[in-house]
Parts: structure tokens; C-alpha cells; sequence
């Protein structure tokens, strides 16, 4: 048989991706299981776009956030001849918001799938319950290492009993003699307490350093070992501040000869060289809420002795005798056992033989040899390959999402309007309208791609928005490169947009810094919404504040200015609107398809017929405008559109595509009619070459967006607003594709 196995992979540093070169091993290579060997390969994850030199079973990699990997990762597996395939799930090594990038991934597979759940949370948010339900579903079978997995997937996840399997985690075969591992060590004369693994805070190893002082006053050999890297996510967010704090309690406690900190991710044979040299082993987490550690196993798989918490794998692992319990944070509870156990002898050897006797029955042999009877069973039952659903939008196709001439475009003060080229243009300043689009944009990438550079741009974004309010609510627009205003009040289109931008802070906030300040711009903004006369002045306010409800919708006074407002652009469309023009004006000009953006936003929120109709009726007037052979052709802005006369062709703009895209995907939210996915992803590929001239707008190159189709061709310069009208409309399409695969 052949495997093909997805999940992280040595010499990426991680827990799954020990596990999965282990089962690789003892599934491919091992001659115990079968006489003739089966065949296999790995995809590995990779992360932040992290590379790693791996080994020749490693065939292709997935980039964590890059969705057409995925997609490219099982059209491979399809081709690849393999019978089955294994996954093994963790939410944090997917990409996409809980790691739902894996899921279009699943649907393309047209081979068999078994699952490995390495976490099962018991309070999932809707989105981890859905993710995790939709996994279970598409897989031949799940496999659990304990038995409490599998009442979690029963009770909470509703999976029928008869999928899931129960197989321990496996534990290399190694064993090495205590006495010469000590000497190795240069430890023979020290009782040795050993944690080991990545370190963070929940896995609680102060409770043991402050069990440490009674400890040694009656032992003072012991010494305890701390065994492990601090965990890369826990480093890239606070840095080495748990390891220092650890240090700084040792100090304090006045145990320093009695703590080693080992700084360092070790191989697996020099691992059991440590548990074999420990005497007790101590695993001292937080909290229940850990449903598998293979830590814990190894150090059973070894027979150590071990103390623990009662988490869910411990207490299960360690029952009939093979382990003692105590309470979580219970520092003197863990010193009573310790010294109990230092002091009778007798006590750690029948520990140690429970847990080595038990260790037998779960080394990697066992199994590797239980995966691969589990992978026949399925295959010689031929099952039918699960009815996949249709991929509507195809992200395969997508240019990498990038921030690189977003990046060249912003400097401190803000994000630059004008571009030559590639090359910001400063002499031309900033503006409003740009600051508040970025600001959108990278609150959206920080959202749907948890993209941490979009996140500090922000910063710089929301800064230049407060810079620019004026004291009655309004704003001014244009800022000179040398800080120097250039107007007194902006336009109403600024206005709106940047209301938009302000309404989608206060709806997904990265922190309290940011709803706090966005909280206090919209709401000194608010007392001018209702003297809009612009129709897009008005769009623009309408979904700012339908993306406020959402999360305030007991605000019942914005409830009314939002009825208001979208009432006013209802009065705008039975004015001009007429037997095959229907329309809110007398002319198509820029950015149409926010008007019937804001009317499908503020039908979703306020329940009401005639907004809905009104909007989806412009909507598909402007539909039937720019669509034809399968591509959009925009409304040129060089003569517009007028009521019984020609559509101008040339001078087509980045944002009138963008509307598009946010149009047929609001319009999917509000019917969930797939037809209109097909049309949002039409409009998007606008950008990559689907237009009248056949040319993509999107620079490969400098990753920014030409500014628009004129009749001589592309304008080749890379402004702001192009650039993040394309940025908006990519993050939309992702956001559209793992909503229609939940």
C-alpha cells in the first residue's frame, strides 16, 4: 500500500512533527509490520514562511497562510497513486482563521482520509466546532489517543461512535540503563526530577520550582531538570518572558543549585537518555484541557516514575497504579508526594514498573501495526469517494497575498496617494480616502490571514485618521508631504470611507487601544451622518455603520440614522429610476457597486423588503451592464455611462472592481445563492487579466496594482487606491472561499 501522510515534519521543531515522522517510520520502513514494505510519502507544513531542509521522504511542502498550496498539495496526492491518505490535525498548524484552509484541501482529496485528532477542545467557538465537525465528516475514520476524545467527539461534536478509533500514542522502543545514563550526565549523585518538552506558561513549571525549597531540605540531591525550547509561538509573541520569570522564582526561592534550565530541542535518543537518567518525572500543567501528551507517554512508554495534574490524558494514562496525581497548582501537595517517594524507595520502583509494563503495549510497533490494519480495512471496503462540494472560487490561481508595496508606499505619517510607477510618489502627499482604504485593508488582513505586519501598519493608518478630524466630527483630506494641511473639510466620499473603515475597526478590534480610539472617531463623526447628500458619501457611512451593528445591534439611535440614510438612497433610486434604467442617478460613474452594497448591508441588518428588492434590482442592472463573455467590462471613468447613451469603455478603475467583489459577496451573505460567488470571482480576476484589454492590472513584480485600463493600454503607475482596491478584493475572495467550505 502507499501513504501519503500531511502534518508537520522534523527538522521543523514540533511535538505533531515527531509523531508524524514515527508513524512514517513504522508504517513505511518498519519490516515487523509486514514482510513486503508498503510505500509513503510526507507533505509538510510549513510556517511563517519558514523553510526547512527535510528529508527525501518529504515530497512537497504547504505554506501555512498560502491557500493554493493546498489546493496544489491534493491535486498532487490525486495523481500520486497513493491508496490513502493520513492527516494529522492540530487547529494551530493550518492556516486561515482555526486553521480552515484545511478544509478545500479535504474536499478536492479523492482518496480515502484517516485523521489524527491531536486536540479536541471541549468549548469550541462556532467556527472550531463547524471546522472540526466538516473534518470528521469528509474522513474514513478518526483516531483518538484517549478515551475521553472519544466522548468529546460523541457528546459535544455529534460523530457517530462507529468512526472513531482508538489507538494510543506511540513510544519508541528505546532503553537505556539509569546508572550510565546518570554517569553520561555527569549526575550520579543526584535524585533527578525531569520536565520536559516546549515551555509556556500552562504547562505550570513554577508550581513545581516552589515545591522546591521543602523538597531539598530533606533531599538535597535532588536536582530538577527543565527540558526544552520555549514554544516558537509563545517566542514570537512574548519573547523568553516565562523562561526569565522561572528563573527569577528559582532565585528567589534560593533553589538555583537545585534547577537546570536545558535551553535546547533535542533528538529523540538523547531524550530517553534523560528519562531513563530521571527519577520521577513531573508533568505540571494548569489545567484539564489536554486530551493528548506525548510527553507523558513517552515517559510511561520509558518507566519513569511519574507525578502529574489531573489533565484528561494524565488521568487515564496514569491510573491502576501506573502514576500519582496531584492537584493543579498545588505546590505543597507535590512536595509531600515527592519526599514520600524519595524517601521509600520501594515506592518508585513499583511505579516504574507499572508504567514500564504498560509502556510495552504502546511502542511505536504496536502502533504503526494497528494504522496499518485500520488503512487496510478501509481500502479493501472501496469506499466511495465522499461527494465533494463544487470549488466555485479557485484560489490556486491567486498571486501570494503580499504587503510589499503597501510596505514602499507608507511611511510614518501614512500611507502616499500617488505612485510613479512602482516608486511612491511624495510630491503628491496623502489623502484621506487612502489612509482610511488602508486602514480597512489591513484590518481585514489581520482578521482572515492573521497577518502581523498588516497589524502594526494599522497603527500608522488609524494615527493619521485621528490626525485629521476636525473638532465639529468632520475631517480633512489631503496632508502635504511635509505635514502641512491642505483643506479645511474633505469630501463626502472621504467621509464615508473612512466611516466604513472606522464601523469595521469597531466590529473586529484587535485590541482595546484600537476600538477604544475607533470607538471615539465614529461617534464624533456621528452627528454629520445625517447631512450626506453624496450618494456615495452615503453608501460608504451606510456600511460603516451595518458593520458597527453587528456588533452593537442593541444601539437601537444608529439603528434609525442607519433606516434613515438607506432611505435616502431609496429615494435617490424612485427619482431616477425608470423601465430599463435602474438606477440610483442618471449616469453610471465610479465605484457603482457600493450603492447596491449599502442597501444589501442595511437589508441584512434592518429585515426590510423594499431595501432588499431595490438593492438586489440595481444590483442586477449593473450586472447586466458590465458582464459579458464571461469577464466584467467596468464603466470607463473617461465619459461614464449616461441614460440613453454609450458606456464609456476606457479609463476603467481598480475600485469599481472592488465594488463588485464586495457586492456579489454581501449578496451571497444575504441569499446564499452560490451564483453569485461565480460572479464575485469574475470580477476579482478582473485584475489578473480577465478585461477588455486582456492584460493583468496586478504587478507581479512590485506586488501593486496598476491604476487602471486606458485606451493606450495599462497605466503602469501604482497608487494606493488601486493597490488596496486590489488587496481588498483578494482578501474578500479568501474570506468568500472558506465561508462557502464551512
Amino acid at each position: 500500500m502507499k501513504f501519503a501522510y500531511i502534518g508537520t515534519y522534523p527538522p521543523r521543531e514540533c511535538g505533531i512533527g515527531t509523531f508524524t515522522r514515527n508513524l512514517f517510520n513504522f508504517m513505511v520502513k518498519n519490516n515487523e509490520i509486514e514482510t513486503s514494505l508498503n510505500e509513503g510519502f510526507v507533505v509538510a507544513m510549513n510556517d511563517h514562511e519558514q523553510s526547512y531542509n527535510y528529508p527525501e521522504e518529504v515530497k512537497l511542502t504547504i505554506r501555512q497562510e498560502h491557500q493554493r498550496d493546498y489546493l496544489r498539495a491534493a491535486k498532487f496526492i490525486n495523481l500520486s497513486g497513493a491508496d490513502l491518505c493520513v492527516l494529522e490535525h492540530e487547529f494551530g498548524i493550518f492556516g486561515g482563521q482555526h486553521g480552515v484552509y484545511i478544509l478545500p484541501f479535504i474536499h478536492m482529496l479523492k482518496i480515502p482520509m484517516v485523521v489524527t485528532l491531536h486536540t479536541i477542545v471541549k468549548t469550541p467557538s462556532y467556527d472550531e466546532k463547524l471546522i472540526l465537525q466538516e473534518i470528521c465528516k469528509m474522513a474514513n475514520k478518526i483516531v483518538v489517543m484517549s478515551h475521553k476524545a472519544i466522548e468529546f467527539l460523541i457528546s459535544i461534536y455529534n460523530i457517530p461512535k462507529e468512526k472513531i478509533t482508538f489507538i494510543e500514542h506511540g513510544v519508541p522502543d528505546l532503553q537505556f540503563n539509569q546508572r550510565q545514563s546518570k554517569n553520561e550526565f555527569k549526575l550520579e549523585n543526584k535524585k533527578i526530577l525531569l520536565t520536559f518538552g516546549f515551555i509556556s506558561r500552562n504547562k505550570g513549571i513554577e508550581t513545581v520550582i516552589k515545591a522546591l525549597p521543602k523538597v531539598v531540605k530533606n533531599h538535597p540531591e535532588v536536582l530538577y531538570i527543565i527540558l526544552g525550547k520555549t514554544h516558537p509561538n509563545v517566542i514570537r509573541y512574548s519573547g523568553e518572558e516565562y523562561r526569565i520569570y522561572l528563573q527569577r522564582l528559582v532565585k528567589s526561592l534560593k533553589v538555583e543549585n537545585h534547577v537546570m534550565f536545558l535551553n535546547k530541542f533535542i533528538n529523540q535518543k538523547e531524550l530517553f537518555k534523560y528519562l531513563s537518567a530521571s527519577d520521577i518525572y513531573i508533568t505540571p500543567y494548569l489545567n484539564e484541557a489536554q486530551i493528548t501528551s506525548g510527553t507523558l507517554s513517552y515517559a510511561v512508554g520509558v518507566g519513569s516514575a511519574v507525578i502529574s495534574t489531573p489533565y484528561w490524558h494524565a488521568s487515564e494514562l496514569l491510573a491502576e497504579g501506573r502514576g500519582k496525581l496531584f492537584n493543579f497548582n498545588d505546590s505543597d501537595e507535590l512536595s509531600t508526594i515527592l519526599i514520600e517517594l524519595l524517601d521509600k524507595p520501594e515506592l518508585l520502583k513499583e511505579l516504574r514498573e507499572k508504567a514500564y509494563d504498560y509502556g510495552r503495549k504502546i511502542t511505536w510497533v504496536e502502533t504503526g501495526e494497528k494504522y496499518v490494519a485500520l488503512a487496510k480495512k478501509i481500502v479493501s471496503e472501496k469506499p466511495e469517494v465522499f461527494e465533494k462540494k463544487e470549488t466555485i472560487i479557485d484560489p490556486s490561481i491567486l498571486p501570494p497575498f503580499s504587503l510589499v508595496h503597501i510596505n514602499r508606499l507608507t511611511d510614518s505619517t501614512g500611507i502616499f496617494q500617488h505612485a510613479k510607477f512602482g516608486i511612491p510618489n511624495l510630491k503628491e502627499g496623502y489623502c484621506l480616502d487612502d489612509n482610511a482604504r488602508a486602514l480597512l485593508m489591513t484590518l481585514m488582513a489581520n482578521s482572515i490571514k492573521k497577518d502581523s505586519r498588516a497589524l502594526e501598519l494599522s497603527y500608522t493608518y488609524i494615527s493619521y485618521v485621528l490626525y485629521m478630524q476636525n473638532k465639529d466630527g468632520t475631517f480633512r483630506n489631503f496632508l502635504s508631504f511635509n505635514r502641512n494641511f491642505l483643506d479645511e473639510a474633505g469630501s463626502e466620499d472621504a467621509f464615508g470611507r473612512t466611516i466604513w473603515a472606522l464601523g469595521y475597526l469597531l466590529g473586529n478590534s484587535p485590541n482595546d487601544a484600537y476600538y477604544q480610539t475607533g470607538s471615539s472617531l465614529f461617534f464624533n463623526a456621528s452627528p454629520n451622518f445625517e447631512k450626506l447628500q453624496s450618494v456615495r458619501g452615503i453608501a460608504n457611512t451606510i456600511i460603516g455603520i451595518c458593520y458597527y451593528l453587528r456588533s452593537n445591534p442593541s444601539d437601537d439611535s444608529m439603528t434609525e440614522r442607519l433606516r434613515n440614510l438607506a432611505y435616502k438612497l431609496v429615494k435617490h433610486y424612485e427619482e431616477n429610476s425608470s423601465t430599463g434604467w435602474k438606477w440610483f442617478e442618471l449616469l453610471l460613474t465610479y465605484d457603482n457597486g457600493i450603492l447596491p452594497l449599502a442597501l444589501i448591508h442595511s437589508a441584512e441588518i434592518l429585515n426590510d423588503d423594499k431595501i432588499a428588492g431595490i438593492a438586489m434590482e440595481s444590483m442586477k442592472f449593473l450586472t447586466d451592464v458590465t458582464f459579458k463573455d464571461g469577464y466584467i467590462s467596468i464603466v470607463g471613468n473617461e465619459k461614464w455611462y449616461k441614460k440613453d447613451g454609450e458606456c464609456s469603455m476606457f479609463a476603467q478603475q481598480p475600485i469599481d472592481a472592488m465594488a463588485m467583489v464586495l457586492m456579489f459577496h454581501q449578496a451571497f451573505h444575504l441569499t446564499k445563492d452560490k451564483e453569485y460567488l461565480n460572479k464575485l470571482f469574475t470580477s476579482f480576476m478582473w485584475f489578473l487579466g480577465e478585461n477588455d484589454l486582456r492584460i493583468s492590472l496586478f504587478d507581479f513584480t512590485t506586488k501593486g496594482c496598476c491604476d487602471g485600463l486606458e485606451n493606450y493600454g495599462i497605466n503602469r503607475n501604482e497608487g494606493a487606491e488601486s493597490s488596496l482596491a486590489y488587496l481588498i478584493s483578494h482578501l474578500t475572495v479568501l474570506q468568500a472561499f472558506e465561508e462557502f467550505h464551512k
